[in-house]
């Protein structure tokens, strides 16, 4: 379906490959492929950058630790020639969790024009686009970050959403994460008065793109995720939950944060509350 008759408020977001083939000769475009780099190698879309950024996480969101993860992200993206007055748009196999955060992390850095790539290179070689597997190296830049704090979630953030009934938390987990029967921390469970909201909800398995604006409103409503709550979400290391951002995004949702340090931080804890939910 095209992105433009899926209802979303803000469809620009999300980028057909007709669109990026169409962008692809400007020169302040800046594609970030956020693939394993032997999937980069194999092949890729023509001028890509190469960034793969899972296990790029901070599991300590205190104000130094979390400035200083801030602007190593600053500084990566920077060494991979893009600028803060560039376009970019990030890729992964589909509209997937590392897109996604990607997505998330420039809208965190302050940066105005960003995209995902819907479908990722799955739909881009389905199309019948060009790919390529040489590129010439980026040429280092500086990107200069101007962080806006209401994009980010911090644990003192979560602390004080719990009782907040205006707020509203959401785990993007899988269901056996929630109720702590798969535990990936020293504390298996959940958050207190999280709502839960699995990830794999919010796309098509089938062809990889994100689902209508219908389909996601009504995701989002069912567990009272209304738009005008303070939403919180988080996941495991917080790239499921800027999945969910994302999504969030698409349907404008005015005040979306995503907790970066997620249930690594929270679960290896014993200084916070965890609910069992099993």
């Amino acid at each position: 379906m095209d992105i433009s008759a899926r209802g979303y408020v803000n469809p620009d977001l999300l980028w057909s490959p007709e669109t990026l083939h169409d962008q692809l000769e400007r020169p302040n475009i800046k594609i970030i492929d956020t693939r394993p780099a032997e999937e980069f190698a194999k092949s890729r879309i023509p001028g890509a950058r190469h960034f793969d950024l899972y296990f790029v996480n901070t599991y300590d969101t205190d104000p130094v630790p979390l400035n200083s993860f801030a602007k190593m992200w600053a500084d990566m993206l920077g060494w991979r020639g893009v600028a803060e007055t560039d376009t970019i748009v990030f890729y992964g196999d589909f509209t997937d969790m590392c897109a996604a955060r990607g997505f998330w992390f420039a809208e965190y850095l302050g940066h105005p024009d960003l995209h995902v790539l819907d479908g990722g290179i799955s739909a881009w070689i389905k199309a019948g686009l060009p790919l390529g597997t040489l590129s010439d190296p980026p040429k280092p830049t500086k990107f200069k970050p101007r962080l806006i704090n209401e994009k980010v979630a911090t644990r003192e953030d979560v602390l004080s959403a719990i009782d907040n009934p205006e707020c509203i938390i959401v785990d993007n987990r899988s269901h056996e994460e929630f109720i702590g029967t798969d535990q990936r921390a020293r504390h298996g469970g959940a958050i207190p008065s999280a709502r839960h909201r699995d990830w794999v909800d919010l796309y098509d398995d089938r062809r990889g793109c994100m689902k209508d604006a219908k389909q996601l409103s009504d995701a989002f409503l069912s567990v009272d995720a209304h738009p005008d709550k303070d939403i919180i979400v988080y996941c495991n290391t917080g790239y499921r939950s800027a999945h969910a951002y994302l999504a969030l995004r698409l349907l404008n949702y005015p005040r979306v944060r995503n907790y970066v340090g997620s249930w690594q931080e929270w679960g290896n804890r014993d200084d916070v509350p965890i609910e069992s939910r099993g």
